[in-house]
């Protein structure tokens, strides 16, 4: 069984759908500290004028140490993103048969208070849209102790599983011997070689939410998502 235990993000990229479709069980790494001006509650769109960016405005005076799952949101901004989405993307092959569903998640998503609601409806909205089996578990499900390595090594021993699968970032700070010592096997994903795909609005960009590539390619987006074979894996 393989996990990955990643913090959410708001509509990430393509290759955080990739890193976690290769997945048994993803689970949500909320109680992990908010980073301002990280991926948490911001992505970016590909627009007439430029790549620009979607960001949900939270609250974070006086809260320096809160945990993602603890993070609020200050002030209405969800029909701001979806008329963003609209203008960015209206003329898209696919926007037209995906508007009412996405419209729908930023409905929802506007009654929420908590950023790691919002992330949630969004995540598993496109994964399911993306055809991802992997399951979805937020990690209050599995208390552990300890920092860094030790706290992820709690979650993955936990879950029952015997491979952990970290985007390449995590390798400054990991201990991969302790976890090899406790019988599970690192993992570590490869974001290279992705094919590029009919989009809007100048040159190729990769780096943008995923909703770009749903919008542009629709039920042809799983062809795209995945990276070159040789993964490594």
């Amino acid at each position: 069984m393989r996990v990955c235990i990643i913090q959410s993000c708001y509509i990430p990229w393509k290759g955080f759908f990739d890193l976690i479709g290769r997945c048994d069980e993803y689970v949500v790494y909320d109680s992990a500290q908010y980073v301002k001006r990280h991926w948490h509650n911001r992505n970016r769109i590909k627009t007439t004028k430029g790549v620009d960016w979607l960001t949900i405005p939270v609250i974070t005076k006086g809260r320096f140490e809160q945990p993602i799952d603890q993070v609020e949101i200050e002030k209405p901004w969800a029909d701001r993103h979806w008329r963003a989405l609209e203008l960015a993307y209206g003329r898209a092959p696919f926007f037209e048969p995906l508007a009412p569903t996405v419209k729908g998640w930023y409905e929802r998503a506007d009654r929420q208070g908590r950023l790691t609601d919002v992330n949630m409806i969004f995540l598993q909205g496109i994964a399911g849209l993306l055809g991802l089996k992997t399951r979805f578990v937020r990690d209050i499900a599995y208390p552990a102790q300890g920092a860094k390595t030790e706290r992820l090594l709690g979650i993955v021993r936990a879950a029952g599983a015997d491979r952990y699968l970290s985007g390449p970032s995590a390798r400054d700070y990991f201990d991969e011997p302790m976890f090899r010592a406790a019988g599970v096997t690192p993992e570590w994903m490869n974001y290279q070689g992705y094919p590029e795909y009919p989009q809007l609005h100048g040159g190729f960009e990769h780096a943008v939410t995923a909703l770009d590539l749903l919008f542009n390619t629709g039920p042809e987006a799983p062809r795209y998502l995945r990276a070159v074979e040789d993964q490594q894996i």
